[in-house]
């Protein structure tokens, strides 16, 4: 198994690890949001010293693309590529909101919702059946009385990230529970050796950050 590099710049924390099959060689971590553009670059050089770990030896760059916040994912999307670029290895791009239902998936019983913070009461959200197969894509959502109650009447769901709290003002119903479960480059570094194994690499000229700009309210799949 490859060593591979993998970045999570999509929300507050930001996390970088570098790993390889199951083992974590060394991890990084950003608290601050409004730092992650100047402390990425320096974490990962720092990351390479401590594990004596040379930049040649990275054989694929794993990236977290969105939804969640615009800066956060410019930043670690191209810091992904150049790396990609200049080692000429493969880019691996996952969902942000596929990465925490992938992070709460031992906890489900039925149904995954992840929910990401897009301000006011706005979310950036998903539908994951509990083998993380989508069964509503990535969209955004105003959170009001109502959100979620077609589906809550005939599932069980298991909501889970930053966005929670939002959630909890509004839905009283007892098919509905919450996870203070979260992802990170942890969560991304074990689907990323799957995606690696399997030779799902992403397009490097061609991916971009998964904004999800558009509200909507979509009509959900039975």
């Amino acid at each position: 198994m490859s060593l591979i590099l993998n970045i999570d710049t999509a929300m507050e924390r930001a996390s970088i690890y570098l790993a390889k099959n199951d083992i974590i060689f060394e991890t990084a971590y950003s608290e601050n949001q409004k730092d992650h553009a100047a402390w990425l670059h320096l974490a990962i050089d720092g990351l390479l010293k401590k594990s004596q770990i040379t930049v040649s030896e990275i054989k694929a760059v794993a990236v977290s693309i969105g939804p969640g916040s615009y800066t956060g994912l410019r930043v670690g999307l191209s810091a992904a590529k150049g790396l990609c670029y200049a080692l000429n290895i493969p880019l691996i791009t996952v969902n942000s909101l596929h990465m925490l239902a992938y992070a709460v998936q031992k906890e489900a019983t039925d149904l995954i919702v992840p929910v990401i913070d897009a301000r006011r009461m706005e979310i950036y959200t998903a539908v994951y059946k509990r083998d993380l197969t989508e069964k509503t894509s990535a969209h955004t959502l105003i959170v009001e009385e109502g959100s979620f109650h077609s589906l809550l009447q005939s599932h069980k769901i298991l909501f889970c990230g930053n966005a929670i709290d939002k959630l909890k003002k509004v839905i009283k119903n007892e098919n509905a529970s919450c996870s203070d479960t979260m992802s990170d480059a942890g969560t991304l570094a074990r689907m990323a050796k799957e995606m690696y194994l399997q030779k799902k690499f992403a397009d490097l000229a061609y991916s971009e950050p998964l904004y999800v700009k558009e509200s909507y309210f979509p009509a959900f799949k039975k």
